[in-house]
């Protein structure tokens, strides 16, 4: 619970610095819920029937459909966390929330392919490169707590 109390804590503050970082945790947790469960059924898929890209063109469409669907997600991860509609710390967090499927969702789809390096290691460099801009871009998503 020590995560959750950390991120209510900040929220409550009221400034900006504390509302960033409750929206970086509420991003890793909502991350790590996505990905967690991603490597025991990619070990377990793995084991049972390994999946081949297909050669480089099945690696090559794969990672340009992770890619694309990484780039989906954040840009309406954006769009939520700028809702004019929502507080800002409301916006903030949904935001910062559904950000975490843009590198979540090419990690899963690597964890699909456990059994193949091939397709692997660059499904999980684009999961890597969309978390760091996810990660770098978030302040930018974050509009000023009312008063």
């Amino acid at each position: 619970m020590g995560a959750l109390d950390s991120l209510t804590r900040d929220l409550r503050g009221g400034d900006r610095a504390g509302l960033l970082r409750a929206c970086r945790r509420a991003y890793l947790l909502a991350l790590a819920a996505l990905a967690v469960p991603g490597l025991p059924l990619g070990l377990l898929l793995a084991a049972l029937r390994p999946l081949s890209p297909g050669g480089l063109n099945g690696v090559l469409g794969a990672v340009l459909l992770a890619a694309v669907l990484a780039g989906v997600a954040a840009y309406l991860a954006r769009r939520s966390a700028r809702d004019p509609d929502l507080s800002a710390p409301q916006a903030a967090l949904t935001g910062a929330i559904q950000a975490a499927t843009a590198p979540g969702v090419p990690f899963l789809i690597g964890c699909a392919f456990l059994g193949s390096g091939a397709a692997l290691l660059p499904l999980w460099g684009v999961a890597l490169v969309a978390h760091a801009l996810v990660w770098w871009q978030l302040p930018g998503w974050l509009r000023a707590p009312a008063a």
